[in-house]
């Protein structure tokens, strides 16, 4: 039992450590290796070989399927050059394997002894998370050296002998066992290196090494196909493809199972070394000629998984790719990418609303309930973005541009949710009564719709570039705005003392109306604090006011706020 736990915690480390060194490569070089990939499709041959060399540096060909699969899923590559890069990426995982066959146990110490001391002197740069990738790669190589140790003891403890008594050689039970070890793992690398290990020491056989060999590599299609289980139709294609072209090469190669053992122990008395070379053999070989019929797969993927024609109703987020996560950074570029969507949603929202207002169009008023579903499943999926971002790795700059995406996505579906309470209330107290405003009351409503889309604009804007200028216009119009709103106010009163039958019909309805476009104004210049408060602009004057506002909105977000489990 002490072996078996020294070997299962020896597997633990191995996996861990090609945990470590994938995503660390991938939150260093992850944007550089993304842009590789999204180029690499002119020629069949530049996307095999990208696939290659992506594949090689995070050692992991799930990985590489992750960003491939979201990639189609965004329209960013056709699925004929992606499924090439896949193959590339089963050739790269390989060689890979085969590198790390050697015995540089000796690299072991002077790696992780390193690393550690790169990470913890330069925790929070780039070079720091390239020194904690070094760590994990001395790991994977003290955990094979572990391995070795901890399967010597099996050639002679008869309680391990049983346990492995059921790899006995049958051929489609032994490539099952391989592919769950692999799903398992995460990992076919750790699945091939067992093996190989595993027959080096006589736990079993050559035969069954070779088809956990076969089994690991199906294992990993396995679980590319689970991780592209969210995406679309087109991002799930990618997935399928490369699972068939394994579950071929599979269905090729076991038949012959018999006829390879006696090749391979004919050619090298190192079984360890054997195995790993059909490893590499096998995939180059299939991935080599199955190159040319990427084409025929891509139409077989598609009449496999035809076009959804529900998927075109439901609005999905374009840019928040679920590869990105392991890249903080990039994954807040995509989610900055979609909160300005939403912010173009609003505004298409706030554009039909001014028909509702003046014409009572009901048309407009179920296209902006439509629009408002659309915010609401947008900001919902935005949310469970940012919150698998990890913020251990986020430096102060990147951690408020956190809080300043997630607070605009807040206040812009509050301000969605504004919309459709005015149109609610448009509906029962003006368009069912067939009431109308007063020319006056119309004329500033009018006005100040036209500077409420203005400020939107401008506090997208801000939210984007940042510009200082723009923050001081938009928060000096915040105040203005407010000014205007007391006295419109203070005019429909007049209107009131006056008589004015319209006036007096829509009393309710005109006061509600301003006070709302006086909350989205509110929401919509909130970029604006951030901005200066940063460059210290904030004016001493301004600041407790600002600070109450600020204040309040954070009460009012407070419940949606909860949703994160670990805020920044």
């Amino acid at each position: 039992m002490i072996t078996l736990l020294h070997l299962m915690s020896a597997l633990a480390l191995l996996v861990w450590g090609t945990h470590i060194v994938r995503t660390d490569v991938l939150r260093v070089y992850g944007a550089q290796l993304r842009r590789i990939l999204s180029t690499s499709i002119t020629r069949r041959s530049m996307a095999f070989a990208a696939g290659v060399g992506v594949t090689s540096l995070v050692q992991s060909s799930n990985a590489t399927a992750v960003i491939v699969c979201s990639f189609v899923a965004q329209g960013l590559v056709g699925l004929t050059p992606a499924l090439s890069i896949m193959l590339g990426a089963d050739v790269g995982t390989a060689l890979m394997t085969g590198v790390l066959s050697f015995d540089l146990s000796w690299l072991s110490p002077l790696l992780i002894f390193g690393g550690v001391v790169t990470y913890l002197s330069r925790r929070h740069t780039s070079v720091g998370r390239l020194g904690r990738a070094v760590i994990g790669l001395g790991l994977i190589l003290l955990a094979l050296e572990l391995i070795t140790a901890a399967t010597q003891p099996m050639m002679h403890a008869a309680g391990i002998k049983v346990l492995f008594s059921s790899l006995t050689g049958d051929v489609l039970l032994d490539a099952l066992i391989g592919a769950v070890f692999a799903m398992l793992t995460y990992s076919s690398l750790a699945a091939v290196l067992l093996a190989a290990t595993l027959a080096t020491s006589g736990v079993i056989s050559l035969k069954v090494a070779l088809c956990l060999v076969i089994g690991a590599n199906l294992g990993s299609g396995v679980t590319a196909l689970l991780s592209a289980a969210s995406q679309n139709v087109a991002g799930r294609r990618v997935a399928l493809g490369s699972m068939l072209f394994r579950l071929s090469g599979a269905i090729v190669v076991l038949p012959f199972i018999n006829h390879l053992e006696i090749v391979i122990a004919q050619m090298t008395n190192d079984l360890r070394m054997g195995v790993v070379a059909f490893h590499v053999l096998y995939n180059s070989v299939r991935c080599g000629l199955l190159l040319p019929l990427v084409a025929p797969m891509s139409r077989l993927c598609v009449r496999l998984l035809p076009d959804n024609a529900l998927d075109d109703d439901v609005v999905r987020a374009r840019h928040l790719d679920p590869a990105a996560i392991d890249t903080p950074t990039l994954a807040l570029a995509n989610a900055s990418r979609e909160v300005l969507r939403i912010g173009d949603m609003i505004e298409k929202m706030l554009h039909s609303l001014l028909p509702v207002i003046r014409e009572n169009d009901t048309i407009r008023a179920a296209q902006i309930r439509r629009l408002d579903d659309d915010v609401d499943h947008l900001y919902t999926e935005l949310k469970m973005y940012l919150a698998r971002v990890s913020r251990e790795e986020l430096n102060a700059k990147e951690v408020r541009r956190w809080t300043d995406i997630i607070t605009l996505t807040i206040n812009l579906e509050q301000a969605g949710d504004i919309i459709v309470r005015i149109v609610k209330g448009l509906e029962s107290k003006k368009i069912a009564p067939q009431r109308t405003f007063s020319a006056a009351g119309m004329q500033e409503v009018c006005e100040m719709h036209a500077r409420l889309l203005a400020s939107l604009q401008l506090g997208l804007s801000v939210f984007l570039e940042g510009d200082l200028r723009s923050a001081q216009k938009l928060l000096a119009e915040k105040e203005a705005f407010r000014d205007l709103e007391r006295a419109y106010a203070k005019t429909h009163l007049i209107r009131l003392a006056g008589q004015t039958q319209q006036s007096i019909e829509t009393s309710s309805l005109h006061l509600d109306l301003i006070s709302d476009m006086k909350r989205m104004h509110s929401l919509f210049c909130s970029t604006a604090y951030s901005v200066l408060d940063e460059a210290g602009m904030l004016r001493k004057s301004r600041m407790g006011s600002a600070h109450d506002e600020r204040a309040r909105q954070q009460e009012l977000r407070a419940e949606r706020y909860s949703d994160f489990s670990h805020p920044p």
